[in-house]
């Protein structure tokens, strides 16, 4: 009797032990060799002639645990520079803890100051439950829940996403749909791959992939093909350039320095 009373225990704990792992194992798995901690990028952006503004986008050097568990640390800053600076001062930060397995994000962070608008604020993502929890930092921590898709994805987390599909197997004109949420919104970031082509940078020329997001109608842009990306043809498919077209004019973003990338970056 007590044989099987110790077999029955050994038994229900490894079905407990089983049951744990397939828990673990429900998010999702993507494959990435496209980035990895330590990244580094340093864009220059500006209009017409005018440098305008600046970003850094950089991968912190260790993996981080949140919601038990391991993440990307992830964090984006940009802010206008000279004439800019003194007609409409931006100072914005997003921080994202992006799972590095599934690809999607555990915590988001917000940090907008332009001109006299401020907005802080963090969003914990809730996957098992399919639930976002906004906490609105300037509202004596306000509290919000919105339901979300399945491997619902923040601005930062789907950019990080995105680089991991193989657009060589896409067809031109092919689409890609990701859904994202900002700000209480749930909308589409929708990238539609047009093929390959090469670019001229302050490293040399690039052989890349060019992509254009596809945005909905507004007064704000000339059209839905007004965001231009060319993307590394290489693993890291990082940015190389963007441009946009805007009712009052366009804007570029170059790239003007670059570290710890995975794969080496090739220019001729």
């Amino acid at each position: 009797m007590k044989n099987w009373k110790i077999e029955l225990f050994i038994l229900a704990v490894i079905c407990f032990s089983t049951l744990g792992f397939k828990v673990l194992d429900s998010y999702r798995k993507i494959g990435n060799n496209s980035f990895g901690p330590g990244e580094h990028i340093e864009y220059r952006v500006h209009y017409g002639i005018i440098n305008a503004a600046e970003a850094i986008v950089h991968v912190d050097n260790k993996i981080q645990k949140v919601n038990n568990r391991p993440c990307y640390n992830v964090k984006v800053t940009g802010k206008t520079t000279g004439a800019f600076d003194l007609v409409s001062k931006v100072r914005d930060t997003w921080q994202s803890y992006i799972d590095t397995s599934a690809l999607i994000p555990h915590q988001f962070y917000t940090n907008k100051r332009e001109g006299g608008y401020k907005n802080i604020e963090r969003v914990v993502f809730d996957h098992e439950n399919e639930v976002a929890n906004r906490f609105d930092l300037d509202n004596t921590f306000e509290k919000n829940t919105y339901k979300v898709p399945k491997n619902i994805q923040d601005v930062v987390s789907g950019y990080y996403y995105l680089r991991t599909i193989d657009f060589n197997s896409m067809k031109v004109g092919q689409a890609i749909n990701v859904k994202a949420f900002f700000e209480g919104d749930i909308f589409d970031m929708r990238m539609k791959y047009a093929g390959k082509d090469k670019i001229k940078t302050k490293f040399g020329t690039a052989k890349v992939f060019k992509i254009n997001p596809i945005l909905p109608n507004n007064t704000f842009f000339e059209d839905e093909n007004s965001i231009r990306i060319w993307v590394s043809d290489d693993a890291n498919k990082i940015p190389l350039k963007i441009e946009v077209d805007l009712k009052i004019g366009a804007i570029s973003m170059d790239i003007k320095k670059y570290s710890g990338l995975k794969n080496p970056l090739v220019f001729n």
